[in-house]
């Protein structure tokens, strides 16, 4: 699933116009291709390089990902960062908790980042999905800030929902984002506290 995510998104990457690679994703602060670049990061960097850049960030996790992000989008050419995911499909990276899920929903939201953001109309396999939403847990809502506390995440085209209280209903994979912290475009949401999950 990760190998072909990767290879899926990296031939949507090479099908980008020039301007659209600098559109901004629904990670805040960065463009398309900043996501791009960072989606490679773990397997383009060595665990010793990944630790000089940590260091230099003292410590900061996210401070380290976004200053990667940005140097390397800033250096690297469009068909080199779509090269990298598609050269990468099959590295055995996983985020340093939760393993090979954790890698398949880095892949699929950061492809979300950027095909939502610029109203692509790409959809997700349900398996990729499902292995995802069936591993939403508290302490993940927490990690991403997600805070979906009085709301009813149910999905219009599959069979599945999350928490209780106000239903708020969408497509799987926009449900699935907003469980990694994102805000979604208007238009994407229905229900009673639709904006509270919606840019401006």
């Amino acid at each position: 699933m990760i190998a072909a995510e990767r290879q899926e998104l990296a031939d949507l990457l090479d099908g980008l116009r020039p301007a659209q690679w600098d559109e901004p994703s629904l990670c805040a602060g960065w463009r398309i291709r900043e996501v791009a670049a960072h989606m490679s990061m773990g397997f383009r960097l060595s665990l010793p390089a990944m630790l000089v850049e940590l260091a230099r960030a003292r410590g900061n996790l996210h401070r380290m990902t976004d200053g990667v992000a940005r140097r390397d989008a800033a250096a690297r050419s469009t068909a080199e960062l779509a090269a990298y995911l598609r050269e990468g499909a099959r590295h055995p990276w996983t985020p340093p908790v939760g393993g090979f899920r954790a890698a398949l929903g880095h892949d699929v939201v950061h492809g979300l980042d950027i095909t939502v953001a610029l109203g692509h109309d790409r959809r997700v396999p349900e398996d990729r999905l499902r292995v995802l939403l069936d591993d939403i847990r508290p302490s993940g809502l927490r990690f991403f800030g997600a805070d979906l506390g009085g709301v009813r995440l149910c999905a219009e085209d599959l069979d599945w929902s999350y928490g209780s209280g106000l239903p708020l209903y969408g497509a799987a994979q926009d449900l699935l984002l907003l469980a990694f912290g994102r805000r979604l475009p208007p238009g994407r949401l229905r229900g009673e506290a639709r904006a509270r999950f919606t840019t401006a």
